[in-house]
């Protein structure tokens, strides 16, 4: 029996290149993966770049030098890409030991190369309460545009935690997949996450936002919340899971995708089933 569970490859393939990369977004397409997953945040001139954190971390980036000498910006790595220029973060290195010498792409840039592979792409928006309604909706309206000038809305999955945007994304832009994104932290009472919607049955909330599939961290996907999701017509695309353990325990749990590090662990797991 061939297991019909998603590969998505997470930030690329990133325990294997750098994440959010070129060079890792190549490696997952030779993996076979089925979808990317990547995230991306909006830099002060208004242009979606591709960054895991809202900060640049020095955790995967390093500072190559200023964009013109006395910058009062200088260093870049520690600074939020919203207060950032993309000539700014362009001088920011990427790829570590293994790569040096990679930079951080533009959105655009990563639809250039994955459009033409054919295959799905998960774009999570990376905001927070603390942005206001009117910069969640420029920063939605900016990633939208990218995929429509790729024509990709029909491939593509819209990822938040921060719920406004995907009842954002509902509102305006139809068209494109809202995969709601759930973990503990953002469940809690009283949470600022979820829209305005209560984190008491997060699976009926996010259906209840305009989400077409539910996206739950692995430490809170269970066989019930499983069968939940399914019963309200919603896939489920676990996160983010590298243990070939954990692996098979999901698959029989009959979740629809599994997003991991290791595109080529899971496909080994996958073939055995």
């Amino acid at each position: 029996m061939i297991s019909t569970v998603e590969v998505h490859g997470h930030r690329g393939a990133r325990g294997l290149r750098p994440e959010n990369t070129l060079p890792g977004f190549v490696h997952a397409l030779d993996l076979g993966v089925d979808a990317v997953e990547l995230d991306v945040g909006l830099t002060a001139d208004g242009v979606a770049v591709l960054n895991h954190d809202q900060v640049l971390s020095p955790k995967n980036l390093a500072d190559t030098g200023p964009v013109q000498p006395d910058d009062p910006d200088f260093p870049y790595v520690g600074k939020p890409i919203r207060e950032l220029t993309l000539a700014q973060i362009r001088t920011v290195d990427a790829g570590g030991a293994l790569l040096p010498g990679t930079g951080v792409p533009t959105l655009d840039e990563a639809c250039t190369l994955l459009a033409p592979a054919d295959l799905g792409l998960s774009v999570e928006l990376k905001t927070d309460p603390t942005w206001t309604d009117e910069e969640v909706e420029l920063f939605t309206a900016t990633v939208v545009d990218v995929l429509r000038s790729h024509a990709l809305t029909h491939l593509a999955r819209i990822l938040a935690f921060d719920w406004r945007v995907l009842a954002e994304a509902r509102r305006h832009y139809p068209e494109v997949s809202r995969v709601a994104l759930l973990e503990r932290k953002t469940l809690m009472p009283d949470t600022r996450w979820l829209a305005g919607l209560s984190p008491a049955d997060p699976v009926a909330a996010a259906l209840a936002v305009g989400a077409t599939a539910v996206s739950p961290e692995h430490a809170m996907t269970t066989p019930g919340l499983v069968e939940e999701a399914h019963a309200l017509g919603l896939p489920v695309i676990v996160w983010t899971v590298n243990d070939h353990e954990d692996m098979s325990r999901f698959v029989k749990y009959g979740v629809d995708a599994i997003v991991t590090d290791y595109p080529d662990r899971l496909q080994r797991v996958l073939a055995a089933v």
